[in-house]
């Protein structure tokens, strides 16, 4: 299996041309799409089905009443026509109590949409610092020609904790013999998480996405959280325009 890596949501539109049937598409947006999709599906939550548009997320309310709302433009929680959302993108909200058994429609300002980018790919899964051990031993299991890392970014720019999380997996999946790291991106992320491998999180903290969410004062603890490592042993994937525990 050759590996390779998406630095930036703006090479995204690009994958329109690509021919994703032999490739397993890994998506990250640790800041906070996809730390909160696992944390959802880790307490209970029956399915996530990731929107692009606000649009897309209140018409699926309005066929189907018994989903829930989550999401953020600008990093905080949506309300529009006169729709508050059930959930912002914080994965501190998503608890038990709140999600189990239940469906949740999200849309964000880039992790959702590269998801849909994706969509077409033979396996779309969800990965986060969270669930990153059992995302690697669940990719070398399976028999697929390429794996494509996808960091979700910040608007149309690189985001430096979702390349971090993709060389960390980058990393995981080096050990193994079957797995080719020839991409230059892939390096790129590679060399980018080894080098702060021993500080992690005042890496992250550091960048632009933890700086943004830090200074939301009721969003001050999703850092710290979105950075825990391995603490779900569950694999996310996306099936049916859904993404559900396997």
């Amino acid at each position: 299996m050759k590996l390779d890596v998406i630095l930036t949501p703006a090479e995204l539109s690009a994958l329109a041309r690509r021919d994703l049937n032999q490739t397993i598409c890994v998506v990250f947006d640790i800041l906070r799409a996809t730390s909160t999709f696992v944390t959802a599906l880790q307490n209970g939550a029956k399915e996530i089905i990731p929107v692009s548009e606000i649009s897309e997320a209140l018409a699926l309310k309005q066929s189907w009443a018994t989903v829930l709302l989550g999401g953020e433009r600008n990093g905080v929680k949506i309300q529009a026509n006169g729709i508050d959302f059930d959930f912002g993108n914080s994965p501190r909200e998503y608890t038990k109590e709140k999600v189990a058994d239940k469906t949740i429609v999200s849309t964000t300002t880039n992790g959702t949409r590269a998801f849909r980018a994706v969509a077409n790919a033979k396996m779309v899964l969800a990965a986060a610092l969270l669930n990153l051990d059992a995302t690697a031993k669940f990719i070398e299991r399976q028999k697929c020609e390429n794996i494509l890392l996808v960091c979700a970014g910040t608007r149309e720019n690189a985001a430096l904790e979702d390349i971090l999380a993709a060389g960390a997996l980058c990393d995981l999946l080096s050990a193994n013999s079957a797995i080719e790291i020839p991409s230059d991106s892939a390096q790129i992320a590679l060399h980018a998480f080894a080098k702060v491998k021993s500080n992690l999180k005042t890496a992250v903290f550091n960048s632009e996405n933890a700086r943004r969410v830090a200074g939301i004062p009721e969003l001050q603890g999703d850092v710290e959280f979105c950075l825990q490592c391995d603490v779900f042993p569950l694999v996310a994937a996306m099936s049916d325009g859904a993404i559900r525990r396997i």
